[in-house]
């Protein structure tokens, strides 16, 4: 038993090489805006490409002293949100399968009512093909970070296995019929998100797929790895020839190995997703939002207080995926 506990991959170095670069004016046009009825249930309204730019509910924000950054919000103008407040879901057009994503985040969206994630799936094919949640929180967005997998059947991290992480485990198995699809969990702290993690002109998330297991990293602006930093410098030069290596890194908020998931059965072919949900399934339940400052009505908030959003927007300096050559 106890050598089965300690079991754990090789997460030997590997050599990458930049596949997709998603940043400067052109951000969002790699990208698929969905507008139907939201599968978690919230109460908002999914607007499209056009109406989203029309409405500065997605925009490309640049100054002579700064590179463009791409901006993604919940409306905080409709004062009478009856039926739901108007909000972006974009998809990525391109899949993927494995590969070391690279997410530079300005600012991370909160406010009472609020569900944001930046996320991968195929929507075509869930739960099949799998979910990574790597930045996803709800509400005031003060208690960190929470990255999750979602999956199949047959995919669990288990409780006693080893693990390499700075955060705090929170489900175990992954599969989404456990415990009403709580996923296999890791919590970050405080400063992982929401109004601690902006203060500080935000961070860089980082996320390693590969056979052996699936890392998720978080680096606050002042302190990140040399390699990254080289990257989000270049900001929309494609052609940038950094190469970020996470075997000099160091411990991951998150670490879920293969010792018990087949990361490459559970996980494949998922687009980039990045959302601000409203109310639904995790932020509306009342036991999690009618807490602390939010009160009431989840539903109350997104129809009446409309100055509740101004925070509730995704500041992205761009997004790099690089592939193991």
């Amino acid at each position: 038993m106890g050598t089965r506990a300690n079991a754990y991959p090789n997460y030997s170095k590997l050599n990458y090489k930049l596949e997709d670069t998603y940043s400067g004016p052109d951000f969002f046009s790699n990208f698929d805006y969905f507008t139907g009825y939201d599968p978690s249930h919230g109460f908002v309204h999914y607007v499209d490409a056009a109406g989203s730019n029309a409405t500065n509910l997605t925009s490309i924000s640049s100054t002579s002293s700064s590179p463009s950054t791409a901006i993604l919000r919940v409306d905080s103008s409709d004062q009478n949100a009856t039926t739901g407040r108007r909000s972006v879901r974009i998809t990525s057009q391109k899949q993927y399968s494995s590969g070391l994503f690279i997410f530079d985040i300005l600012h991370t969206p909160y406010g009472c009512a609020t569900w944001p994630a930046l996320w991968l799936t195929d929507p075509a094919n869930w739960p099949a093909n799998g979910e990574i949640d790597i930045v996803e929180a709800v509400n005031a967005g003060n208690t960190g970070n929470q990255v999750t997998l979602h999956t199949s059947q047959g995919c669990k991290v288990g409780k006693h296995r080893k693990r390499k992480q700075t955060g705090r485990a929170a489900g175990y198995d992954c599969w989404n019929m456990t415990n009403g699809n709580e996923g296999c969990g890791v919590q970050g702290p405080v400063e992982s998100f929401g109004e601690k993690f902006n203060e500080g002109g935000g961070g860089v998330y980082a996320m390693e797929w590969r056979t052996q297991g699936i890392r998720v990293w978080m680096f606050p602006r002042n302190s990140l790895p040399a390699d990254i930093s080289a990257v989000v410098s270049s900001s929309s030069n494609s052609s940038n020839s950094a190469v970020p290596d996470p075997s000099t890194w160091s411990t991951p908020l998150a670490d879920f190995p293969n010792t018990e998931c087949d990361i490459g059965t559970h996980f494949k072919n998922q687009s980039i997703v990045a959302n601000i949900d409203l109310c639904g399934d995790w932020a509306g339940r009342p036991t999690v939002f009618d807490t602390g400052s939010c009160t009431g009505l989840c539903s109350d908030w997104v129809a009446f207080k409309a100055s509740g959003f101004d925070q509730a927007y995704w500041e992205f300096g761009g997004w790099w995926v690089y592939g193991a050559v």
